[in-house]
């Protein structure tokens, strides 16, 4: 279920289905770097102003899906206009900056991205820009990224299929909003 807090600035209302925390997994996979599942952890908040803000950990997994190091570390902003395009501003730790445009699928919850500009520090490695595609499936949220590079055509690097976290502040709101049961619980299911 999609929840709209009351406080979310009325242009965001079309990205509420991204709100909140996600946990979960995925698999990277591109030439020159080590193929590997991944686990991850996302968060998109809002404070009341026009944006959701963004911050994504990823770490290797090992065969019994354990952490074994960082991945990588992702931080940022995403907008969306009124006729429903949508625009991020991304800082990933290799050391690189980007700027997405993209839209919010027609009557979906499916974000399609693509890098509209890129620039890097001396010690990132290569990276021309990408694609990104997010998707809200049966309460998941789901994401496949497309990379290029100067020696590498764009092709799918990374995706991960995520889970919504549900803290114990979760649980207690979701039982007031439940409002007043039968005392013996019994009556409630005849």
């Amino acid at each position: 279920m999609i929840e709209i807090p009351s406080d979310l600035h009325p242009d965001l209302v079309p990205l509420a289905f991204l709100l909140g925390n996600w946990a979960g997994a995925g698999v990277s996979d591109f030439p020159g770097a080590e193929k590997c599942n991944f686990g991850q952890e996302v968060s998109f908040s809002h404070d009341g102003r026009d944006f959701l803000e963004y911050v994504s950990h990823s770490w290797v997994l090992d065969a019994e899906g354990n952490k074994v190091r960082p991945l990588e570390s992702e931080s940022g902003y995403w907008r969306i206009d009124k006729d429903r395009k949508v625009e991020v501003v991304m800082v990933r730790d290799q050391g690189v900056i980007e700027i997405w445009y993209g839209e919010l699928g027609h009557q979906k919850p499916q974000i399609d991205l693509v890098t509209d500009a890129v620039a890097r520090t001396a010690a990132s490695g290569p990276y021309n820009g990408g694609k990104r595609l997010y998707g809200y499936v049966k309460s998941d949220l789901m994401w496949v990224g497309e990379k290029s590079t100067p020696e590498v055509e764009l092709r799918p690097y990374m995706s991960a299929h995520l889970k919504k976290v549900v803290t114990p502040e979760d649980v207690a709101a979701m039982a007031k909003s439940l409002g007043d049961l039968p005392d013996d619980g019994i009556a409630f299911f005849k």
